[in-house]
């Protein structure tokens, strides 16, 4: 008689958040503003006016679009308000931020759109380990949106979990 390999895991009633699953499934791009600055310090109106009416930007259709100047150079507010006005409608989102907080801004984003009904007195499991960068602050807010619905948090893996929280009787 065989033994059989029982996976306790996918049997119980975990369910796993997976955010690294989030970056292919939320694309996202960055517009550097920085490529239409005379000497990387001024912008042109006139030059970039033109620039914002030919550019395609249905290159950005569907994806969160992050603005950056990767230059320090001092960009008048109307600049990125133009971009915007050409974006709107066909990108899922359009922020400014700098390049490094470009992660934060990203699962930010998601998380305030997650639909938490699913997770109520569940038992949650936030996966931790990732090949894609996950920021700290993405499981600082999923772990904020979910205490209070969620039966239990953990972190790690199914098989091997940190407890975080676990909701009061």
């Amino acid at each position: 008689m065989e033994d059989k390999i029982i996976n306790r895991v996918e049997q119980s009633s975990l369910i796993s958040i997976d955010m690294e699953a989030w970056m292919e499934e939320e694309p996202y791009a960055v517009y550097d503003i920085k490529q239409h600055l005379f000497q990387e310090l001024i912008l042109r109106e006139k030059d970039f006016r033109g620039f914002i009416k030919e550019f395609d930007w249905t290159i950005y259709s569907g994806k969160h679009l992050f603005i950056v100047c990767s230059t320090d150079a001092i960009i008048p507010t109307w600049a990125y308000m133009l971009i915007v006005s050409k974006v709107k409608g066909m990108v899922k989102s359009v922020q400014f931020c700098s390049e490094k907080d470009i992660l934060e801004k990203y699962f930010s984003k998601i998380i305030q759109g997650l639909e938490v009904e699913k997770w109520l007195d569940k038992k949650v499991v936030i996966k931790g380990c990732s090949k894609v960068e996950v920021p700290v602050s993405a499981y600082v807010e999923i772990t904020e949106l979910l205490i209070g619905v969620a039966q239990s948090i953990m972190f790690g893996e199914p098989c091997s979990t940190v407890p975080i929280y676990k909701k009061l009787k």
